[in-house]
Order: C-alpha cells, then structure tokens, then sequence
C-alpha cells in the first residue's frame, strides 16, 4: 500500500485522501478516551465494586500520570533527530503499542486477586497499567497533534484538519456507544435486571478488546497513509525572504515568557474540562439522578456525539472567537436546562444531550484551532506547546475528579437519596460553571488578542483577533 498524494511544497496543503489518513491516527485514542472517561468510574465502582474514592484515585492517577507526560514528551519529540519513519510517527507508534498491550487489563478485573482482596491491593494492581495506557495514550495525542502545522500551512487547512480530526474521534465516540448498546442489549438480557454489577464484566471485556482491534486498523492506515518530512526539510521552516523580516526561533522556554501561551492553555483547559468531565459524570447521572436503564449509558452519549458530529461538518473557517462563544452558549443552556428541569426524564434528556453534543464539539475543535494558530510556524516547538496545553486539562480534570469523588455523600457502591441528585448539580457545575470560566479566558482574548513574539523583540507577529 502506497502512501497517498504528496505534499504540495508551495502552498503545503493536503488531499481529501491525506486528510483521512491524518484523521485515522488518533483513532485508535478516541475509542479508548472514549471508553476511559465515559466508562472507567461507573466500571470501577458499580461493576467491580471499589469505593467511590478508590475509583477517583485511579482515575487522578491517570490524569495526573497523562499531565506529566505531555509536557516531557513534547519537549522529546521535539528534539528528536530525523528519524527514518518520522520523529512524529516514530513516538506515535510507539504510543500505540503502550495503548495496546495495557488497555484490556484494565477493563478487566485483576487477575491475581480473589474476593478477600483489600481494595487497596486491586489499587496497586490497576495503577501501573493505567500509568503505561496513559503515558501511550499521550505520546499518541500530541505526536499527532503536532503533524497539524508541519502538514498544512493556512489557517483555514488548519482549522478543517483541526475538524476532520474531530469529526473522526466523534465517529470513534459513536463506535464505542453503538457497540456498548449492542452488548447491553443482547448479552445483558441473561441477567434481567438493569442495574449495573459483576455480571457486566465479561461485557466491558468484550467492548475493551473490540474496540483495540478496530482502532489498530486505523493506526495502520495512519502509518501508511501520511509521509512526515524529516527535520530538515525546508517545507517545515518559513521560506526565507529577503523583505521580510528576521524570525525568532522559539523553543520551548521561549513559550513560558509569552501571555498568548497562557490565554490559549486557560481556555483550553476549561474546554477539556467541560467535554472530559461531562463525559465522566453523564453515565452516573443518567442511572444514579435520573434512574433510567442501564442501556441509556449507550444511547444518551451515542445521541450527543451524534449531533456533535453533525456540528463538526458544519464548521466553517470563520471566525474562531464566534464560533467558540456560540458552542459555550449551547453548553450553558444544556447546564440550566439539567438544573432547572425537575421532571427531567427519558424524553427531555434527549434535547439537552444534543446541545452538549454540539456545543462540545464546536468549543474543542476552536480551541485546538486557536492553539494551532498561536504555534504558526513555530513547529519546531509544536509538541512541547500541545503537551503544555494538555498538561494543564489533565491535572485540571484529575483533580476535579478527586474533588467530587471525595465529596460524594456515600462513599459505599449503592447511591443513597443524598446522592441521587448530587450528579444533576455535579453535570451543571462542570458545564455551566466552567463554561462561565471560559468565557472570561474568551474575554480577555477578545480584549489581548493572541500574539507571540518572533523576532527579538521589537515586532510582533499577526495577532489572533475576535475576527478571526
């Protein structure tokens, strides 16, 4: 199988073939982050049956091993030599092989423990494993991200890679709930009930290894697909010109010293927060606040990630600070509709779920966006500035995960009446709440457009403003 068209040199864009092999490579990520966040906490805790702390511990234990990862792996694929295969590619793929041998074990339960086992043991026995899927998971992410500015040169390529990109990991997210449904529906009838429990394990077993096998077919074709330049090739540095001006190169301590750098990780930290940690708490909320069937834990995410995908296709290259304010509008309206909707049941769910759906799409492809523009040709230094972006909505989400692990008023597997509309107020604060924060990181964008400094210090590069 041959690689797909090359690379136009000149203007550095890519064909609709190139495009959905660059899109195939974080595939493979989606359907585990999928699984990961949507399905970890209501696994660990109403299917193996670990304490409501416990399973936070484990999960802000893979954030936290996720946030410390970004960063160093960002520094090191930056620094890596021209490598044969790519300096991107090569950690890539060495991230989903990382992915690929830890990821089953850990929806599975441990394999060394009985039922007289403390659950702190089960504990020690999962956090290594997620260590391992986490430190993959990211050499996977921001190898892949920092592809975007070394494969296409304008903004608006920019800004439908950052769409085509989502777009796929929207598909992977309806992969994994049109999947999760299926098995809900015909494995879990032998047990006849339709609450969660020990019966399910064999269920999550069988979705972990179906979705590694569908997302390694993807890796292949990104692999495949996309020929990275090596370093140095002149299509990854700014063609020099004799009128123009002397550029600055900026490496990763250069980043530190630029307010531009930290506008876009606020927001794009706020925009995680939003789109990971309603998709942690959405499972709970639907069984534990709302009651509903164990099978709405497919259905109602598969309907948000459906009306997300439709809002992906309708991006448009116009103006980000737009766009992303639009998307906040809708989550903030998803927010009040879930805190104010007392008879909120199986009918009404249906329409909030499609306005977080759509406004989480947008928020996210927009601040990828905005991060894209701030790096411009700065790819040099692309992945250290996507690691530090990441870093910040890792440790951000792992302790807000702890936060409300630890605050949950039963502590014990069964949801007592203090808890039952305790995820109602969990699913409006990080929506409503956070999204009130990032309107504030938009404001002050709007008030400081983005800029960061290329050259010694007397001029400035063009700003990202609101019209953009």
């Amino acid at each position: 199988m041959e690689p797909c068209d090359p690379v136009e040199r000149e203007i550095r864009t890519l064909s609709l073939c190139r495009r959905l092999c660059y899109a195939a490579g974080h595939f493979l990520n989606d359907l585990c982050a999928s699984m990961w966040f949507t399905y970890l906490l209501v696994y660990l805790h109403s299917v193996l049956g670990l304490r409501s702390t416990f399973a936070g511990v484990l999960l802000l234990i893979g954030q936290v091993a996720d946030g410390v990862c970004t960063p160093i792996i960002g520094f090191e694929s930056d620094r890596t030599p021209g490598l044969r295969h790519g300096k991107r590619k090569s950690w890539h793929l060495l991230g989903t092989i990382c992915v690929i041998l830890s990821f089953p074990f850990i929806f599975n339960p441990c394999l060394a423990c009985s039922t007289s086992t403390p659950q702190w043991a089960e504990v020690i026995y999962f956090a290594p494993l997620i260590v391992i899927f986490q430190f993959g998971w990211a050499a996977t992410q921001i190898s892949h991200l920092a592809l975007i500015p070394e494969l296409v040169a304008s903004e608006s390529a920019k800004v439908e890679l950052t769409a085509y990109r989502y777009a796929f990991s929207v598909m992977a997210n309806i992969i994994v709930y049109t999947v999760a449904f299926l098995l809900f529906h015909f494995l879990a009838q032998e047990d006849f009930t339709d609450n969660l429990g020990k019966e399910d394990i064999p269920l999550f077993r069988i979705l972990a290894l179906a979705l590694l096998g569908v997302g390694a077919v993807f890796s292949f074709i990104f692999h495949i697909g996309i020929k990275e330049k090596s370093g140095d090739d002149p299509l990854l540095a700014p063609s020099p010109d004799e009128d123009a001006p002397r550029v600055r190169v900026l490496q990763w301590q250069h980043w530190l010293k630029e307010p531009s750098f930290y506008q876009v990780a606020f927001l794009y930290m706020c925009t995680r927060l939003i789109v990971n940690l309603s998709q942690s708490y959405i499972s709970v909320y639907l069984t534990n606040s709302l009651l509903l069937p164990k099978k709405y834990i497919a259905i109602i995410p598969l309907v948000m990630y459906v009306s997300g995908f439709v809002s992906s296709l309708t991006m448009k290259p116009i103006s980000k600070f737009i766009m992303y304010f639009v998307g906040l509008l809708l989550v903030i309206s998803f927010a009040l509709w879930v805190l104010f909707d007392k008879n909120m049941g199986a009918e009404s769910i249906y329409g909030a779920t499609v306005l977080l759906g759509a406004g989480s799409a947008v928020i996210l492809v927009m601040s990828l966006s905005m991060t894209a523009k701030l790096i411009g040709e700065q790819t040099q230094s692309a992945a250290f500035v996507y690691g530090a972006m990441s870093f910040t909505d890792k440790v951000a989400n792992g302790v807000g995960i702890i936060i409300i692990q630890s605050i949950r008023p039963c502590s014990t597997e069964a949801c007592c009446p203090e808890c039952i509309w305790f995820y109602r107020d969990v699913m409006a604060t990080v929506t409503g709440g956070v999204g009130l924060a990032a309107a504030v990181g938009l404001l002050t964008i709007l008030i400081w457009p983005l800029s960061a400094v290329w050259d010694g210090g007397s001029e400035a590069r063009p700003a990202l403003s609101h019209r953009e």
